[in-house]
């Protein structure tokens, strides 16, 4: 399990790395093409929301990694859950309606937490 969960948890925090990334050092016109939302939120909200993104992928790797507060890699993940929730309804509620991604991305938190929770 433990081996699972380095795979899981490393794919996604590498997506959730480069994804926030992209949010915090972008301009808008740069993500527009990947992400057709942004226009919908403010920047701010946009530069946070790619912080929380950073944060929670360092959250799924250092306490496994470390050994210290273990449950937070169990929040990071369920926050990454929470976070795919929001964002298929922001793409629901737009134009965009291609979610597959989103459903994706749900599914591999949701492994990683039934993996978390046998660290």
């Amino acid at each position: 399990m433990n081996i699972a969960y380095w795979i899981v948890a490393g794919l996604l925090a590498t997506f959730y790395v480069y994804a926030g990334t992209l949010k915090v050092i972008r301009s808008r016109d740069q993500l527009r093409p990947m992400m057709s939302w942004v226009d919908r939120m403010p920047l701010p909200a946009l530069r946070a929301l790619g912080t929380v993104e950073i944060l929670g992928a360092t959250g799924l790797i250092l306490p496994p990694l470390t050994g210290i507060a273990l449950p937070l890699a169990l929040a990071a993940a369920s926050g990454f859950v929470l976070l795919q929730a929001g964002a298929i309804a922001v793409h629901l509620t737009g134009e965009d309606r291609r979610i597959a991604f989103n459903v994706g991305l749900i599914t591999t938190a949701a492994v990683t937490i039934w993996l978390a929770t046998r660290l």
